[in-house]
Protein backbone atom coordinates (compact mmCIF):
# COMPACT_ATOMS: atom_id res chain seq x y z
CA UNK A 1 0.00 0.00 0.00
CA UNK A 2 0.68 3.51 -0.43
CA UNK A 3 0.26 5.98 2.83
CA UNK A 4 0.22 9.52 1.95
CA UNK A 5 0.95 12.20 4.57
CA UNK A 6 0.33 15.71 3.58
CA UNK A 7 1.67 18.89 5.54
CA UNK A 8 2.80 22.83 5.03
CA UNK A 9 -1.32 24.11 5.17
CA UNK A 10 -1.66 26.94 7.59
CA UNK A 11 -3.35 30.73 7.42
CA UNK A 12 -1.69 33.04 5.11
CA UNK A 13 -2.83 36.41 3.88
CA UNK A 14 -4.30 36.49 0.15
CA UNK A 15 -1.86 37.30 -1.92
CA UNK A 16 1.17 34.97 -0.42
CA UNK A 17 2.50 31.95 -0.89
CA UNK A 18 2.71 28.24 0.50
CA UNK A 19 4.04 24.89 -0.26
CA UNK A 20 2.30 21.84 0.69
CA UNK A 21 4.46 18.43 0.90
CA UNK A 22 3.09 15.20 0.38
CA UNK A 23 4.92 12.53 1.37
CA UNK A 24 4.56 8.83 0.32
CA UNK A 25 5.44 5.50 1.53
CA UNK A 26 5.77 2.69 -0.06
CA UNK A 27 6.34 2.48 -3.28
CA UNK A 28 3.90 4.75 -6.06
CA UNK A 29 4.37 2.89 -9.67
CA UNK A 30 6.48 4.53 -11.83
CA UNK A 31 3.77 4.94 -14.48
CA UNK A 32 1.13 6.20 -11.76
CA UNK A 33 0.41 9.55 -10.99
CA UNK A 34 0.33 12.20 -7.62
CA UNK A 35 -2.25 14.84 -7.29
CA UNK A 36 -3.42 17.45 -5.25
CA UNK A 37 -7.22 17.94 -4.94
CA UNK A 38 -8.98 20.05 -2.33
CA UNK A 39 -12.82 20.97 -0.91
CA UNK A 40 -14.09 23.30 0.83
CA UNK A 41 -17.29 23.35 2.96
CA UNK A 42 -20.54 22.78 0.94
CA UNK A 43 -18.38 21.50 -2.19
CA UNK A 44 -17.53 19.02 -4.34
CA UNK A 45 -13.67 18.05 -4.15
CA UNK A 46 -12.01 19.63 -7.08
CA UNK A 47 -8.82 19.04 -8.85
CA UNK A 48 -5.79 21.05 -8.20
CA UNK A 49 -2.92 19.26 -9.91
CA UNK A 50 -1.95 16.19 -10.97
CA UNK A 51 2.01 14.56 -11.92
CA UNK A 52 3.24 11.91 -12.77
CA UNK A 53 5.40 9.66 -10.63
CA UNK A 54 8.20 9.52 -13.26
CA UNK A 55 7.82 13.20 -12.85
CA UNK A 56 7.78 13.82 -16.79
CA UNK A 57 4.35 15.36 -17.08
CA UNK A 58 1.89 17.49 -15.10
CA UNK A 59 -1.33 19.05 -15.42
CA UNK A 60 -2.94 21.99 -13.43
CA UNK A 61 -6.68 22.26 -13.19
CA UNK A 62 -7.90 25.83 -13.84
CA UNK A 63 -7.69 26.98 -10.29
CA UNK A 64 -4.48 26.24 -10.31
CA UNK A 65 -3.35 27.36 -13.92
CA UNK A 66 -0.85 30.27 -13.87
CA UNK A 67 -0.46 30.34 -9.55
CA UNK A 68 0.03 26.99 -8.95
CA UNK A 69 3.20 24.27 -9.59
CA UNK A 70 3.26 20.90 -8.87
CA UNK A 71 6.62 19.09 -8.46
CA UNK A 72 8.53 16.07 -7.42
CA UNK A 73 12.13 16.71 -6.22
CA UNK A 74 14.60 15.05 -3.99
CA UNK A 75 13.67 13.29 -2.10
CA UNK A 76 11.78 11.82 -4.89
CA UNK A 77 9.19 10.24 -2.95
CA UNK A 78 7.65 13.60 -1.98
CA UNK A 79 5.38 15.95 -4.07
CA UNK A 80 4.87 19.31 -3.33
CA UNK A 81 2.33 21.91 -4.71
CA UNK A 82 3.69 25.20 -4.54
CA UNK A 83 0.65 27.83 -4.02
CA UNK A 84 1.42 31.46 -5.11
CA UNK A 85 -1.34 34.77 -5.23
CA UNK A 86 -3.35 33.21 -2.70
CA UNK A 87 -7.16 34.09 -2.71
CA UNK A 88 -9.71 33.95 0.21
CA UNK A 89 -11.15 31.19 -2.44
CA UNK A 90 -8.57 28.92 -2.34
CA UNK A 91 -9.31 28.22 1.41
CA UNK A 92 -9.80 24.11 1.39
CA UNK A 93 -8.24 21.32 2.91
CA UNK A 94 -6.30 19.88 0.47
CA UNK A 95 -6.04 16.78 0.00
CA UNK A 96 -3.19 14.06 -1.87
CA UNK A 97 -4.32 11.78 -3.65
CA UNK A 98 -1.95 8.55 -5.81
CA UNK A 99 -3.36 6.08 -8.45
CA UNK A 100 -1.59 3.74 -10.18
CA UNK A 101 -0.87 0.09 -10.81
CA UNK A 102 1.03 -1.80 -9.52
CA UNK A 103 1.20 -4.56 -12.98
CA UNK A 104 -2.76 -5.21 -13.21
CA UNK A 105 -3.79 -4.63 -9.95
CA UNK A 106 -5.22 -0.52 -10.06
CA UNK A 107 -4.69 1.36 -6.71
CA UNK A 108 -6.59 4.59 -5.45
CA UNK A 109 -4.67 6.41 -1.84
CA UNK A 110 -5.88 9.54 -0.26
CA UNK A 111 -4.09 11.40 2.44
CA UNK A 112 -5.91 12.81 5.10
CA UNK A 113 -5.57 16.58 3.80
CA UNK A 114 -4.01 19.50 5.58
CA UNK A 115 -6.04 22.87 6.10
CA UNK A 116 -5.64 25.71 3.82
CA UNK A 117 -6.63 29.07 5.13
CA UNK A 118 -6.42 32.15 3.14
CA UNK A 119 -7.04 35.63 4.69
CA UNK A 120 -8.06 38.93 3.04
Amino acid sequence: QVQLAESGGGLVEAGNSLELSCEASGRPSSSGAMAWFRQSPGKEREFVASISVSGGNNWLGDSAKGRFAISRRPPMNTVYLQMNALKPEDTAVYYCHANGKWGNAPYDFWGQGTQVTVSS
